[in-house]
């Protein structure tokens, strides 16, 4: 599922980045790798804030649906 429909505050393990190849690196770059632990801290006006990585970052709905969990 994808990470926009993910419960919050419970962890998941991120299964595969989709989207293009730009897209993949960029959020690689902030954290998000496969095998990696996110965890959604809230969902406000279509931005969610996740915890990855022991940083907080704050990623749009589009972005956060290309996040397999």
């Amino acid at each position: 599922m994808p990470l926009t429909m993910a419960e919050e505050g419970a962890p998941s393990v991120i299964k595969k980045i989709g989207g293009r190849e730009e897209t993949r690196r960029f959020l690689e770059n902030l954290g998000f790798v496969p095998g990696g632990t996110v965890t959604v801290i809230s969902e406000m006006g279509g931005n969610i804030i996740v915890n990855v990585k022991d940083s907080r970052v704050a990623i749009g709905k589009d972005m956060a649906n290309k996040i397999m969990v």
